[in-house]
């Protein structure tokens, strides 16, 4: 996808200027390696608080604005709990994105060149969430713990705008970075991703920890599960709960985990309370499914997903020196005589 361009080019520049690609010449002598000056030139290529061209391209595309100025563990609608004993209920979507195989970078890779590439597919994750109205609410080594919904926001639109970011990043991570690592000979790089949805009267929002030493963070079963799910989907998969299928309503997205060949009936619960009559379902997401059937996306002859990019020339404001002069076709809606 184009909008990841940048960021898989800040990998390719970070591979390229390893000390494993350096050329020696003469008697032996190397190249010099990469200088502290062109890590962060590499680093830097996409800032933390600007993403990039093409992504923001796509942001404006949506109509969506950025929230750049997020704080890790302070949702925004919830940081009056900040180091009170004042607690909340509203309901969450909960996303748990772990990066898979990233070890094996070591394995080939000095480690500020490791760095510039977790780095890199971090960032690219975190820009896709904030596009999507995301929360970063905490970076764990490679994953990310991420919060969709607001006061703002209603509970549906919350979950899916959850899965439309899933969609389109592991679509990335699947097909332009894996395609990129294997010529490298790096194999089984992907991520994999759990989501689940808890309902206003199942979450609870409260100040965790002591002084700076704390988070406002959720107390629900939901957040947990999401957490679980992660690790039970597959690698490029995304497993969620049932809540998250109910607000869906389309069938064909989903599948239940334990309809995998290598499952059986008794993975069909993510988790049960037997004496409360409580069975909660876990599915496999199609998220390639649905990522096509998105209004920002559209399909290459190869059937392939592509995003939508507005067009400067398409735009009206551009449009509008032109049109102006052939009246009455373009009036700005006023009907003049």
């Amino acid at each position: 996808m184009k909008i990841y361009n940048d960021y898989l080019q800040i990998i390719k520049d970070a591979v390229e200027s390893d000390a494993s690609n350096q050329i020696y010449k003469g008697l032996g002598s190397p190249i010099h390696s990469r200088t502290n000056e062109q890590f962060k030139a590499i680093l830097n290529r996409v800032e933390s608080k600007e993403i990039a061209s093409e992504m923001k391209m796509f942001s404006e595309g949506l109509g969506r604005p950025i929230n750049y100025n997020q704080q890790l563990g302070l949702h925004p609608s919830f940081a009056h709990l900040k180091n009170t004993d004042n607690v909340e209920e509203h309901y969450i979507v909960s996303v748990f994105i772990d990066i898979k195989g990233s070890t094996n970078l070591f394995k080939k890779f000095n480690k500020e060149t490791n760095f510039l590439i977790t780095n890199a597919i971090i960032k690219a994750g975190i820009h896709t969430a904030l596009i999507f109205g995301g929360y970063v609410h905490r970076l764990q080594g490679d994953g990310m713990f991420l919060y969709f919904g607001d006061e703002n926001t209603e509970q549906k639109k919350a979950v899916e705008l959850a899965l439309q970011m899933v969609s389109v990043y592991t679509h990335f991570v699947k097909n332009d970075l894996k395609e990129y690592l294997m010529s490298q000979g790096i194999e089984n790089i992907g991520v994999r991703t759990g989501i689940d949805l808890g309902k206003k009267e199942d979450v609870l929002w409260g100040n965790s920890g002591i002084g700076e030493i704390s988070e406002v963070t959720t107390c629900s079963l939901h957040t947990s599960l999401a957490s679980k799910m992660q690790s039970s989907a597959l690698r490029n998969g995304v497993v969620v709960g049932q809540y998250v299928k109910d607000e869906i309503l389309a069938d064909d997205y989903f599948s239940l985990v334990c309809n995998r060949p290598d499952k059986t009936e008794n993975d069909r619960y993510i988790y049960r309370i037997d004496d409360r009559n409580f069975y909660y379902s876990q599915y496999d997401f199609d998220w390639g499914k649905y990522l096509k059937k998105q209004s920002f996306v559209a399909i290459d002859s190869n059937g392939n997903p592509v995003i939508k990019l507005p067009s400067s020339v398409n735009t009206i404001s551009a449009l509008k020196p032109i049109a102006a002069i052939n009246k009455p076709y373009f009036n700005e809606g006023k009907n003049k005589t």
